[in-house]
Parts: C-alpha cells; structure tokens; sequence
C-alpha cells in the first residue's frame, strides 16, 4: 500500500462502517474524543494553527468536512475551489488529525450525533450556545472549546487576493 493509500483509510463518509469501528475502538481504549468540523478550502496557517491547538484538547482529533455539494449550498456557487477528495487527503496528511469524515448537510449535525465528542470545538467567533452540536455534547457532559483565531487568515480572504491578482494581468 502506498502513501496516498494509507492517507485515503483515516477519511471515512458519515454513514461507513469503518468510521463506525473507530468510533467503537476509541471508545473501548478510553480516547477523549475532540471534534470539528469546517470547509477548510484552502487549508492556511489559520487552520493549521486551530486544528493542532484543537488536537491537544484530547486524544484524537476528528475532523467533520463539508462535501463540495455542502460547500456550495453554504458560500456559493463558486466554491469550492479545491475538491472534497484534495481537501480530505490534505486534512488526513496532518500528523494530528486522527480522521476526516465527509458530511453533505449543511451543518455537522447528525455526524455529531453519531460521533458523540468529548470535546466539540468551534473558533471563538461563534457562541458556544450558538455551536451546531452544542446541545449533544453538553447533554452528555462534553466539553465546548473555543479557539482563538489567527487574525489575518481566511479563505475568502485568499480567494479575494487571488481573483484581485488575476484581474490586473497585464
């Protein structure tokens, strides 16, 4: 088996049964499960930056990402820029993500359900009682984290320079 082979096996969609074996074996072993989720477009050091922090809340990090369908309900038609396969093999190439499941809701809703966190993070932009999954993982004595986020990075923010680039081609 080959790199990306074994990157591919650490991405799993909402309703395989190999996430559901995970989920069973890092419940049996006792990991403190931290989950969240997002695009992650163009991953940037913001996102780095969040996702190791997030890991270290817990013992494994698992990562809800939005299918290209998801994405384009939610920012437009114009995104993604990048496809749900190279955003997954990117997210699962990161020492500290555990896992990546792909999910085509608008929010992370029922993969919350099914993945029943320890730990269910969101950057301190949102309200913790404002976070998709708020509800479950405080019903189950989970904890919700908010982390700060390195200003200046984001991928409309990314997106704008490269299309104001392109724009002013000689």
């Amino acid at each position: 088996m080959n790199q990306l082979e074994t990157l591919s096996k650490r991405i799993f969609s909402v309703e395989s049964p190999e996430l559901d074996r995970l989920l069973a074996f890092w419940r049996f072993k006792g990991y403190r499960i931290v989950f969240t989720n997002g695009c992650f477009d163009i991953l940037h050091l913001g996102h780095v930056d969040y996702l190791l922090r997030a890991s270290k809340l817990g013992d494994v990090l698992l990562v809800g990402l939005n299918t290209d369908a998801s994405v384009s309900r939610i920012k437009g038609a114009h995104r993604p820029l990048t496809d749900e396969h190279s955003r997954s093999m990117v997210m699962a190439s990161l020492r500290f993500v555990s896992a990546v499941a792909l999910f085509d809701e608008d929010t992370p809703y029922e993969l919350i359900k099914k993945v029943q966190p320890d730990v269910l993070v969101k950057g301190a932009d949102y309200k913790p009682e404002h976070i998709v999954g708020y509800d479950i993982v405080k019903a189950k004595g989970g904890k919700i984290s908010n982390i700060q986020l390195v200003e200046g990075y984001s991928t409309t923010a990314i997106e704008h320079k490269i299309r104001q680039a392109s724009s002013h081609k000689p």
